[in-house]
């Protein structure tokens, strides 16, 4: 099949490759020259497990190019992807004005039939919005005197992304689920032929109608960012009345009902997906007179909790701050990714700098994006070139992303490089080396033996 994909950030890059990788011909369009020759070299902006080598090995093959120009990509078009990205608002809806620029753009420069699908996350009645808008444009055409125009025949289908960061490739070869929204049997049959190759280990292609699809992801993305916020809250919980948390993620997660998933007790979630999309679904349900007060407070308890690594150490040292230094391990919201967005560690950086206190970071992957887009002009951050330089003088190691470089690290080593033997463990991954033994002051989220109380 003949695919444009529009927009080469994380969705489209991903969507255009692992299509690629099944034998149809794709073109990725971008307005962005420079991201473009980048991409025409073999060289991809984001950091993605699998995706670089799978890039390059489509582009040799010739099922994988890249263009700015979107005229001569769509003239030999079967489907095309809109994957352009929708910002956070300043009231917290989603700005889909980039997907209607693409839609007035398609229906500009569209000269056969047809289907526009939406993979952009974009909230309920953006397909709607979108069929408006290239019916329009064409109508424009027609008026103009380009009869030919009358002919084209288009749909548009809502086709959300479930894309895990780290796994992106994955879960796109090998999907759990794939939603299509679509509203004539024309376009259902397209996308699931599309969809085909994908479904060697069973058929897990959802059809339903587009306004169903649009709310399936926000709902998803909705439910999993719950799950966190309450075991956060029993994480506090657990820390007053001393209660260790893991056993009880445990407990709970063993009810067939509840499962184990998106349980685990942190210092909050982050990234690209989860905080923008509650916002985005509490105000479309405040614009229809839904009321949002489950999500609402699920976005309250995860900005309170992106505080928590700060509240400990503060807790231990005081408010003043100066001349304090501590090591960060772990910049991006979570691992196998360099992306910052949301991220507790930046929330965990200010609270502490704005206290006086310097910074050593380390990432493996997320430093550079880290300095450019949200410590630019912050001062008292070293960088550093591995997790033990990191540590070296600092008052304490506080563990912001899991790493598994950070997993098992050699520990005699930290305590003589540190000043005072001092973790305080956002994710709860040292819970099992019995560091109080050790001679550390350990403090975890949730976990007994660890808060300021037992000390």
């Amino acid at each position: 099949m003949r695919i444009v994909i529009v927009g080469t950030g994380y969705v489209g890059l991903v969507t255009g490759t692992c299509f690629a990788e099944m034998g149809n011909h794709v073109i990725c369009v971008d307005s962005n020259s420079e991201k473009i020759e980048m991409l025409q070299s073999g060289k991809i902006p984001i950091y993605e497990p699998g995706l670089e080598e799978m890039v390059v090995r489509n582009m040799k093959s010739g099922e994988l190019k890249f263009s700015t120009s979107l005229a001569t990509s769509l003239s030999r078009a079967q489907v095309v992807f809109i994957a352009v990205g929708t910002p956070m608002g300043e009231d917290g809806s989603a700005d889909i004005n980039a997907v209607l620029r693409v839609a007035e753009s398609i229906g500009e420069l569209m000269t056969t039939d047809l289907v526009v699908v939406d993979k952009s996350t974009v909230p309920v009645g953006t397909a709607d919005r979108v069929r408006e808008t290239i019916r329009n444009t064409l109508q424009k055409r027609i008026d103009a005197g380009e009869e030919k125009a009358a002919s084209y025949h288009f749909d548009v289908v809502s086709n959300p992304e479930f894309l895990k960061e780290g796994a992106a490739v994955s879960d796109f070869m090998s999907p759990e689920r794939v939603v299509i929204g679509a509203d004539s049997e024309h376009a259902r049959k397209v996308m699931e032929t599309l969809y085909d190759s994908f479904m060697r280990k069973g058929n897990r292609i959802l059809s339903m109608d587009v306004r169903s699809a649009e709310v399936t992801k926000y709902a998803a993305n909705a439910m999993l960012a719950t799950r966190i916020s309450f075991i956060n809250e029993m994480a506090r919980l657990c820390e007053k009345v001393g209660a260790n948390v893991s056993k009880v993620r445990v407990g709970i997660g063993m009810d067939s009902r509840i499962g184990s998933a998106f349980l685990f007790p942190g210092c909050g979630y982050g990234g690209s997906c989860f905080p923008k999309d509650v916002q985005a679904l509490i105000k479309t349900m405040n614009d229809f007179g839904v009321d949002s007060r489950l999500l609402s407070a699920v976005e309250e308890v995860n900005k309170e909790q992106k505080k928590i690594i700060a509240q400990k150490v503060i807790a231990r040292f005081g408010e003043d701050l100066t001349n304090r230094v501590f090591a960060l391990w772990g910049l991006a919201f979570k691992p196998n990714t360099d992306d910052v967005r949301e991220a507790p560690a930046v929330t965990t950086v200010f609270e502490l700098v704005n206290r006086g206190a310097s910074v050593k970071v380390f990432d493996p992957e997320a430093m550079e994006q880290a300095r450019i887009s949200y410590f630019k002009d912050v001062k008292p951050i070293t960088y550093c070139k591995n997790k033990y330089e990191a540590v070296d003088q600092a008052d304490a190691l506080l563990l912001l992303t899991e790493w598994s470089a950070f997993r098992s690290p050699d520990f005699d080593e930290i305590k003589e490089r540190l000043k005072t033997p001092i973790i305080v463990d956002g994710r709860n991954q040292f819970e099992h080396f019995n560091l109080i033994e050790q001679g550390f002051e350990y403090y975890a989220i949730g976990l007994p033996g660890t808060t300021m109380d037992a000390r």
